[in-house]
């Protein structure tokens, strides 16, 4: 019998910058390592991806240049050539260029023979076109839900959102695009040292590109803030400044960075810019406490976050919008109020006054990050794709 055979479509991968490249990229690395064929369907702008093809076997096709209704017959067309079992979409709204397309394919690829699966990463409503209203923009958004064999989500907020409508989705949260590392005490102290920082400077840190959803405007005013009364405050922006997919992200970096200029930061703010994976959790390792200051809240979908439990930060984020048992606040991570600048600079100078707690929060942060293994996640998915295998499909294979 041969292996299943999955095609994931997304709208970005390595080397486009984004999350949900980064976790198709890690998924598809793991179900391989489970016997598992896998083939990527992805936008023109991976064709120069030369880490995507070194993936273990995993047969990358970087073709599509738009995402219009176009993909209907050029994913089936593809996916029969390659005898594929399952056409496994990892959705997020600004990765399709707002085109209904891909939201309304999932009907026709059964139709082909092919099993569809569903991943949302996120539920924003698609732009479609100007006059159309919510009701539609929802129907779209929440029409694979409707259709698909499989249907997952990456957090509780979001499997409660679908639930609302009466609609199942299995939750299988993601893992960290960086994979998590500790430093001793005296590579901390090179690191720091060769980054530019003395040895009483309290560095905060931020992790990811910028987007209006990631509260970087709120992150420059706490820094400003701080830095009336602590001269030795510090902000490290770690990674990529703009993702490839929302095409906003340029213009909000760039109010970020007119913000700083306006409040005199400029000597406190260093960029390092794109790290290759060690590098970034070096710095994570390195910085004294990780800000999160998300707009929604903190959430199991932000692989930033998830980044920042397994390198052990001590971090301070957003309260959630929706439940997150995994995380508790004061033994993992502080929680404050989104768009606070000043709860969020008294939870530093809370961390910057109580070393042990933010050793604690660290070594707690590890530790949960544990519940979200790569392997587990690529299990959790095999397991559901094959019990949802027929005896027909079992014959055909």
């Amino acid at each position: 019998m041969k292996p299943l055979h999955i095609m994931f479509i997304t709208g970005e991968y390595p080397p486009m910058t984004g999350g949900v490249g980064a976790y198709t990229h890690e998924l598809a690395k793991r179900l391989r390592c489970l016997g598992a064929q896998v083939t990527v369907l992805t936008a023109q702008a991976a064709a120069d991806s030369s880490v995507a093809l070194k993936c273990g076997g995993v047969r990358v096709l970087p073709v599509v240049r738009r995402w219009d209704w176009g993909i209907w017959p050029l994913a089936a067309n593809l996916a029969a050539e390659a005898r594929c079992d399952w056409l496994h979409v990892q959705y997020q709204t600004a990765a399709f260029q707002m085109h209904p397309a891909i939201n309304l394919a999932a009907r026709a690829w059964q139709r082909k023979g092919f099993r569809v699966a569903w991943t949302y990463h996120d539920l924003l409503h698609p732009y479609l076109f100007p006059k159309a209203g919510r009701r539609v923009r929802t129907w779209v958004t929440l029409r694979p839900a409707e259709v698909a064999d499989l249907v997952t989500v990456t957090n509780e907020g979001d499997r409660l959102q679908l639930a609302e409508a009466n609609l199942t989705a299995e939750r299988i949260p993601i893992g960290s695009n960086i994979s998590g590392s500790q430093l001793t005490a005296g590579e901390r102290t090179a690191w720091r040292q060769k980054t530019g920082y003395r040895a009483n400077d309290f560095v905060l840190a931020y992790f990811g590109f910028l987007n209006r959803s990631k509260g970087g405007l709120t992150l420059i005013k706490t820094l400003h803030r701080l830095a009336q009364t602590h001269p030795n405050i510090h902000l490290l922006m770690i990674g990529e400044q703009v993702g490839a997919s929302d095409t906003g992200n340029l213009a909000y970096w760039h109010e970020v960075q007119a913000l700083i200029t306006k409040l005199g930061l400029e000597p406190r703010v260093r960029w390092t810019g794109n790290l290759p994976d060690a590098e970034v959790g070096a710095a994570l390792n390195a910085c004294d406490v990780l800000l999160m200051p998300y707009t929604d809240g903190a959430s199991l979908r932000r692989g930033t976050l998830m980044a920042g439990l397994a390198n052990g930060c001590a971090i301070v984020t957003t309260t959630p919008q929706a439940p997150l048992p995994e995380l508790q606040e004061g033994r993992d991570l502080l929680y404050v109020p989104p768009e606070d600048d000043a709860a969020l600079a008294a939870a530093v100078l809370r961390l910057a006054g109580d070393a042990a707690l933010r050793s604690a929060l660290g070594k707690n942060a590890r530790q949960r990050s544990t519940l979200f293994t790569w392997d587990a996640i690529a299990r959790a998915h095999l397991d559901k794709y094959l019990s949802l295998q027929t005896p027909r499909d079992q014959a055909k294979a």
